[in-house]
Formats: C-alpha cells, structure tokens, sequence
C-alpha cells in the first residue's frame, strides 16, 4: 500500500494568466515577427502536477518574448487543476480520463469528456509548433526523467540540453497516443534542422519543491537550444533558473510496460525508480496473483507506482541502460 507523501509544493495562483491571449483558455502566445522555429511549453496536461505551472507563470512574468520564430505557452487541463487539493492530490490528475492519451482524431473529434474537449481546443497550437517541451511530474520520488520517444532526433537534443541524467527511449503507452508523439512528433525518420522534435520532462514527485526547480532549469535549456533567446536575455530575465549540467547521461531503453489486470497490483519492495535489478527473473511484483519478474540481468525500473493502478493501467517499465 503506498504511504501518503508530504505535498510542500503550493498551488500557483495563474488567475492573471488564466483568460490567455489567443481566443483559447490558458494560452499565450508570442510573435516575434521574425523566422524561425515554432516553439511550445505545455504546462498541466494533469491538474496536480504544478511544477510546469509555476514554470510557464514565472516566464510570463518576467516578460520572456521570442528574439525569432514564435513562443506559445499553455496551461493545458484547467478544469482538472480547479479541483487540486493537496491532500488528495491523485483526484485532480483528470476529470474525466487522462489527457495524455487523447491525441488521436478519433478521440478528439468524438469528444464527450471533459480531457478529449480540451485535447481538441489545443490541437492547432500542437500541429503549428516544431519544438515541443511537456513539463510533467510524477506520483512518487524519483530523479527527473526526460521521456524522448523512439526518435534519435529527440535523443540528439537530449545530449544538446545535457540534463537530466537519464533519458527515457519509449513507444508511449497502450491505452492512447501521449501528446508528445502525436502527428509529426512521432514521425521516426525526419533529421536536420528542421525536424519536429518533441520531449516531455518527467521534473519529479509532485509535491516536491525541487520540481518547480528541474521545470524552470529545462525552460531555459530548451528555449536556448531552440534559438527563441539568447544566454544573456534569458539570465537577466529569469537569474537563478539555469542549474548545472548532469554529471552524465544515461539512455535508458524501455524493453516493455507492466500492465495491471487491476487495483490490486503490488510491488515486493518500496520501489523509487532506476532501480538496476542484477539478475533476470527476480520477481518485483505481483500482478493479481502472478509474480512479475524482471526479464533479463541489469534491468532498470522505470516510473514504478501503484498509484493510479487499475486494469490496463502500467505500473513499471522495464528498461535497459546505456551511456547517452
């Protein structure tokens, strides 16, 4: 049974960035007028995860605006964040069903939930951006995560951004396309300069303090690799968000999910995530009353959680790692 985790993260007050500036609820976007790339940081796509939140707050407070090209900044699922409460914060992930996997047309132009309405509303800020940065955090306590997908063009900005440590290399989840992947994000063979690349940053446990901090210091990698702003706008702008580089980097390479038959899933120990498993077959988990066991030496648990576990649910990936 997994134990309650202190939330020390508050609530980020956006009502004077909530109406927008483009017709649609919770974005904001700048032109410079000028070419270049099309650049969107998503914030909320699950209403507990506030990290993001405080992230695009703190860049439309400090005025950040694009040199070239053009910047949009979305607080994606409001109606989910209306209901946040800190004490039972698993409730406000959705409303309805996860807005992470509603990225596919016939999801969004069925419509019916509340996550498929606003998976549709956000839809032509998504198909216009080239670069996509999808701020995340996760149910427990874990080292940041950088989710790239199965594009090497993603894994090439990866080692640019040169954080986090480790770098997830993953074909998504069975129950719906994440955001991340959809249309041309998830296109495998684009390259060059021009190639949608898209990344969703996994910043930590929810209520940490330290994932407001891994959200801002991505901010301004990605947007500086992007060519949006330059070092020395983006330090007087936003002093103190840049950290220091990651020692290392790690790909981390998914080899398949645990998929839960149902709310009864658990694990044999309090896993935290990255955890290297020595030896094939040591069982980890019980699905119902089957063991789970990992399927060869050195494997790596990625995101473990019970959660959210339900059937059709993934309680753990596991992954194999290599030098980035």
């Amino acid at each position: 049974m997994s134990t309650a985790l202190p939330f020390d993260l508050p609530k980020p007050d956006i009502a004077a960035w909530r109406a927008g500036n483009t017709g649609t609820e919770g974005v904001w976007q700048f032109d410079s007028g000028l070419p270049g790339r099309q650049v969107l940081i998503t914030a909320l796509i699950h209403g507990n995860e506030l990290c993001g939140a405080w992230a695009l707050k703190g860049l439309l407070e400090a005025g950040v605006r694009p040199k070239q090209g053009r910047l949009t900044l979305a607080f994606c699922n409001l109606a989910a964040f209306d209901r946040f409460d800190a004490a039972n914060h698993d409730a406000s992930r959705f409303v309805d069903e996860d807005l992470n996997r509603q990225w596919s047309p016939e999801r969004m132009h069925v419509g019916g939930t509340q996550e498929r309405r606003r998976a549709a509303a956000l839809l032509p800020f998504v198909e216009q951006a080239d670069w996509l940065l999808d701020l995340h955090s996760m149910h427990e306590r874990a080292a940041p995560l950088l989710l790239a997908g199965m594009q090497p063009r993603n894994l090439a900005l990866a080692r640019r951004l040169r954080a986090p440590e480790h770098v997830v290399v993953d074909a998504g989840h069975k129950d719906g396309v994440r955001m991340r992947d959809f249309g041309r994000f998830g296109e495998l063979n684009p390259q060059g300069e021009d190639a949608a690349c898209s990344l969703l940053l996994e910043c930590g446990f929810h209520g940490d303090l330290g994932s407001r901090v891994v959200a801002q210091d991505m901010c301004v990698r990605f947007l500086l690799a992007a060519g949006v702003l330059d070092e020395a706008t983006l330090q007087r702008a936003l002093p103190g968000w840049q950290q220091g580089d990651a020692p290392r980097q790690w790909v981390l390479e998914v080899t398949g999910p645990v998929v839960a038959c149902n709310d009864r899933f658990r694990f044999t120990h309090a896993f935290q995530g990255l955890e290297l498993i020595e030896h094939a077959g040591t069982v980890i988990g019980w699905n119902d009353s089957e063991p789970v066991s990992t399927p060869y030496d050195d494997c790596v648990l990625v995101m473990p959680s019970v959660r959210q576990a339900r059937a059709g649910v993934t309680v753990v990936r596991f992954a194999r790692r290599r030098p980035l």
